[in-house]
């Protein structure tokens, strides 16, 4: 999914470092391995502890990827799939670097396991010592990485850099970063940064208001830059003052506005009560997210509210237990997903018990509904224990486990498929809602009147509130 919502000074999905290995214990890829569900297209993802008793020279990372992707991956693969896709991505990234016509080994693999990974190294060795000056040897070592795995033509299967690990982690912990506390979502058309920023945090009281665009960081554009990289720019050490260039939702004018940074912690849920309908915007799939989820019900219960929104637009996913945990509150019993491998073994995971009786009750999802988003959009659905209104979702039906390198990078490997409870996979397909109530995916609409999907929920459970 390229269009999302970040939290703003942390990278918007998470892994996990291995400090938070027993939170996300599920079912192991492999030994010292766990399992989560993440955004983005990234789905299910574990981490390999075995993986840190290896040394971390280039020889190690190339073997360990080279045997990760033979064993787990989800279809057959051939080795010159990975040797094409180093030398692919070498190639291309020397050209990035202004070399002209690179000289990259273009050796043929045979199957033979001691063989190709000979040509794997000695692919990279070769350019490592022709290029040392364009880059350092570790850079390339991920350039072949990333290649390597690019070369399966699986956009979900790939190298993650230990920022990108610390980042992903960041947004399952819930934050707990120097920040501003903003959500930003880039525009797919013409790049624009949109932010909307978070209650009681430091973006809003300065100034910031939903639906602005970020121009510059401290006198950097963001015109063309990548969503990673703007919060990069922007996060920054507790108590020191980031400059936005802002042009204005409202007026369009433009206007320079500093925010101290401070320590973040961005809950996944935002909930409300309004006109007895209790609203509960979920944000990712995250530690606290089922917990969150859960209270947002209770006070909805107590408050003896006409009916439940479960608003699931633009989240790109999270944990698969926090897949399994929410879909769990709104359905007593029986399977909510299963996952099935390489080997065609199914592991189903059940409810958990925690129901809650939070009915009537409308789901809101939208393109940009993703991952776990769809693993409880999908058991909602199946179980008819909602009704699901707004757009097709994104169609993210594969899982991903996540080992972690010797260099605390990680290798991202599509290792499976996963099922609704009624056996759909939705793979390039998504999730057709019930009630179908197509929307802009600009993020400021969201909980606003303009809000034509969430003024629709509210209808039907105002109906249902009647009959």
């Amino acid at each position: 999914m390229t269009a999302r919502t970040r939290v703003l000074s942390a990278a918007a999905v998470v892994v996990l470092a291995s400090v938070a290995l027993a939170a996300y214990l599920d079912r192991p890829g492999s030994a010292g391995a766990s399992t989560v569900t993440v955004g983005d297209g990234q789905h299910v993802v574990g981490i390999d502890l075995a993986s840190f008793l290896g040394g971390s020279d280039q020889r190690t990372m190339l073997t360990t990827a080279y045997d990760r992707v033979e064993h787990v991956y989800y279809k057959p693969v051939a080795d010159q799939q990975l040797v094409h896709g180093e030398q692919l991505a070498l190639t291309t990234f020397l050209k990035d670097h202004k070399v002209a016509a690179p000289r990259v080994p273009q050796a043929l693999a045979t199957g033979d396991r001691t063989h190709d990974l000979g040509v794997l190294e000695a692919t990279l060795t070769s350019v490592q010592k022709r290029y040392g000056k364009v880059a350092p040897a570790s850079i390339y070592t991920e350039v072949a990485l990333a290649g390597m795995l690019g070369g399966l033509g699986d956009p979900y299967t790939t190298y993650l850099s230990p920022e990108e690990i610390a980042g992903l982690n960041e947004q399952l912990d819930g934050g707990n970063f120097g920040g501003i506390g903003v959500y930003i979502q880039q525009d797919q058309k013409t790049g624009a940064i949109l932010v909307d920023p978070i209650d009681g945090n430091p973006a809003i009281t300065a100034g910031v208001r939903p639906g602005d665009v970020i121009l510059a960081v401290d006198g950097h554009s963001t015109m063309g830059q990548k969503i990673d990289a703007v919060e990069r720019e922007i996060r920054g050490q507790v108590g020191t003052i980031v400059n936005l260039t802002l042009r204005r939702r409202t007026t369009h004018s433009t206007q320079i506005v500093p925010v101290t940074r401070a320590q973040i912690h961005v809950p996944s849920v935002r909930a409300q009560i309004e006109n007895d309908i209790d609203y509960i915007r979920l944000a990712d799939f995250g530690q606290t997210s089922a917990d969150e989820v859960h209270r947002a019900l209770l006070e909805g219960k107590a408050k003896h509210v006409r009916g439940y929104i479960l608003d699931l637009r633009n989240n790109g996913g999270g944990l698969l237990d926090a897949g399994v945990d929410i879909s769990s509150l709104f359905i007593s019993q029986g399977p909510i997903v299963s996952t099935i491998d390489r080997m065609g073994d199914r592991d189903v995971r059940d409810a958990t018990g925690h129901y809650v009786d939070a009915k009537p009750l409308v789901v809101l999802v939208n393109q940009y509904t993703a991952s776990a988003s769809e693993i409880t959009a999908g058991a909602i659905q199946d179980y008819g224990v909602g009704t699901l209104l707004g757009t097709k979702t994104f169609g993210k039906g594969v899982v991903q486990s996540l080992y972690t390198m010797p260099d605390k990078g990680a290798l991202k490997i599509t290792t499976a498929r996963y099922l609704t409870p009624k056996g759909r996979d939705i793979q390039h397909k998504g999730i057709v809602p019930d009630v179908v109530v197509p929307q802009r995916v600009d993020l400021p609409i969201i909980d606003t009147p303009a809000d034509a999907q969430l003024n629709a929920a509210k209808k039907i459970i105002e109906k249902d509130a009647v009959s």
